[in-house]
């Protein structure tokens, strides 16, 4: 599923393709009768009413609260896109990669240009709301503060961890109701940085294990971002593009490869000490997968 760094990439891409923009037209090939897909435009119904409320509507910002997209457009409507497990935004050339083929959504704008919606598993959230109440809409009003926020601080950290105390680190981490946007993969990374067994209690962390945790945050999600999100899965940008983060992993799916930290073995040898000596290990956590170094992550 995209986290924070992916979808953040995304608005980032739609800001400077899509702003400004009127909405000609919308198109969707999906109809179900799920009761919990009734408001959204998989529903036959609901689509013909989103459909008479966004065309010829303009496209005033874009904005992310954490893994969701919020396109503001005139009228006091807002679509809120979350892209699920496989969904991804497209604009302009993106056919050259198959992973793009899955067009289960389109809008078409007055200058002709599109914007798709690839979802293989169809997964994906599109609906509508109301711009001045879309933050407390039940969608988003659940949701923990933003980690790359000036105003999350390390004491802001402590606050939201301490609601969970006897929670795992991991767990808790991905938890949206205590921090926005960090899911599976990042949530490896982060541990891994700051040498934390993704196992360990929130009750049972020291102060200095806290630092290195907020710390590890702010470094990895912005790392996330400059290098345009991970497409170790389906994700791609809004050109059709895979990012770059997956090449620089350092435990989410890399059980049984050596660790690449540096400085932690206790080895005489000046050459071994360079790198720690442990494997990257997999385990699965309250359902999901952790990857973790079997030695300098305690």
């Amino acid at each position: 599923m995209p986290e924070l760094p992916e979808v953040e990439t995304t608005v980032r891409g739609l800001k400077r393709t899509i702003r400004g923009l009127v909405i000609k037209d919308v198109w969707t090939d999906l109809a179900t009768k799920d009761k919990r897909q009734r408001y959204t435009i998989a529903n036959p119904k609901y689509f013909r009413i989103f459909e008479k409320e966004v065309k010829n509507k303009k496209i005033l910002s874009i904005e992310r609260r954490a893994k969701n997209i919020l396109i503001n457009i005139s009228g006091g409507k807002t679509i809120l896109v979350h892209m699920k497990m496989t969904g991804h935004l497209l604009c302009g050339e993106y056919k050259k990669d198959l992973i793009n083929r899955f067009i289960h959504f389109t809008i078409t704008f007055g200058n002709g240009e599109k914007l798709y919606f690839s979802d293989m598993r169809k997964f994906g959230k599109i609906t509508l709301l109301d711009t001045k109440v879309a933050h407390d809409s039940k969608h988003l009003n659940n949701i923990g503060p933003e980690p790359l926020e000036k105003n999350f601080t390390l004491e802001k950290l402590k606050e939201r961890l301490n609601k969970k105390p006897n929670g795992k680190i991991k767990t808790i981490l991905m938890d949206q109701s205590i921090i926005a946007g960090i899911g599976n993969i990042y949530s490896d990374e982060i541990l891994w940085r700051a040498g934390i067994h993704p196992e360990r209690k929130i009750s049972k962390l020291k102060e200095f294990e806290l630092k290195l945790i907020f710390r590890a945050i702010k470094e990895i999600l912005t790392k996330g971002i400059d290098f345009g999100g991970d497409s170790m899965s389906d994700y791609r940008n809004i050109h059709g593009l895979p990012g770059k983060f997956q090449l620089h992993h350092k435990a989410y799916r890399c059980t049984g490869k050596k660790c690449k930290k540096r400085g932690c073995s206790d080895s005489e040898s000046l050459q071994t000490r360079m790198r720690c000596r442990g494997t990257i290990q997999r385990k699965v956590i309250n359902g999901r997968s952790a990857h973790f170094c079997s030695v300098h992550q305690k």
